[in-house]
């Protein structure tokens, strides 16, 4: 069954997780905590191709769950490395491979002819934890502020919770690809520390800036959306209505 389909990503994960478990010793808290991702992320995977009676799990999707599968082993590297080291080298490896797979799934899915809203979705959440996971790694060089650029996406979803107007469909914006791009990239040279820790400062909060930019953007495309809504809807409330023998107006009936 194609849903069971991502949970092969997940043992690709158990196994991954492994070997690095011998190539530095891993937490049990990192073991946990990894294992829990690869498992959250494949339940909720496997649940959306479920209420999509999807037939495949798509090309595309399987780079993308490659993607999730590093993250996976990255966020346990990271959660270790808060009471063990952590070889440098091994994890901005992971992790640039990571990155540079995210060019490769939209690329696939468009030439495949396999693009789809949970494939979408599944890649922006992919992106969005990596993010948060690099952030929690990078703020011992360069200040818990950077958490930020890791939460932005979260807060701007627990808006949307609050707003249901901030829950509409943006429309796609290239620009929006290229700074979660830049913010990667970015984290990831923070975390790689072959710069002085002053450019890494500038670095990160560069990244922040844009980020800022790119939501605000969003934001505001939101706003004037919802306000456009409401001028539409606000006139169509305020027509009379017909009602038995008289119109009604505002709630007042004039009868014959």
């Amino acid at each position: 069954m194609v849903q069971v389909t991502p949970w092969g990503w997940a043992l690709g994960g158990f196994a991954a997780l492994f070997v690095v478990g011998l190539l530095m010793p891993l937490s049990l808290t990192g073991w946990a905590l990894g294992v829990a991702y690869l498992i959250v992320s494949s339940l909720l995977v496997s649940l959306g191709l479920g209420r999509r009676s999807a037939t495949r799990f798509g090309p595309a999707n399987v780079v993308t769950a490659t993607r999730s599968m590093l993250v996976g082993v990255a966020t346990a590297m990271v959660v270790a490395s808060f009471t063990m080291p952590l070889p440098t080298a091994l994890f901005v490896t992971i992790v640039a491979v990571a990155l540079a797979l995210d060019a490769v799934d939209g690329f696939v899915a468009r030439r495949t002819g396999t693009t789809s809203e949970l494939g979408a979705r599944f890649d922006m959440e992919v992106d969005a934890f990596l993010l948060l996971v690099l952030c929690v790694y990078d703020a011992r060089y360069v200040g818990w502020l950077v958490l930020a650029i890791g939460l932005m996406r979260y807060a701007f979803v627990a808006v949307g919770w609050l707003l249901p107007w901030m829950r509409a469909t943006l429309p796609p914006r290239y620009w929006r690809k290229v700074v979660t791009a830049f913010c990667g990239i970015a984290l990831t040279i923070v975390a790689a520390r072959i710069l002085p820790p002053l450019f890494d400062g500038i670095i990160a909060a560069a990244a922040l800036l844009l980020l800022i930019e790119s939501f605000g953007r969003d934001v505001v495309w939101l706003i004037r959306a919802n306000v456009s809504a409401r001028s539409v809807d606000e006139p169509r409330r305020a027509l009379p209505r017909v009602t038995g023998k008289g119109l009604r107006t505002g709630g007042e009936t004039e009868s014959e």
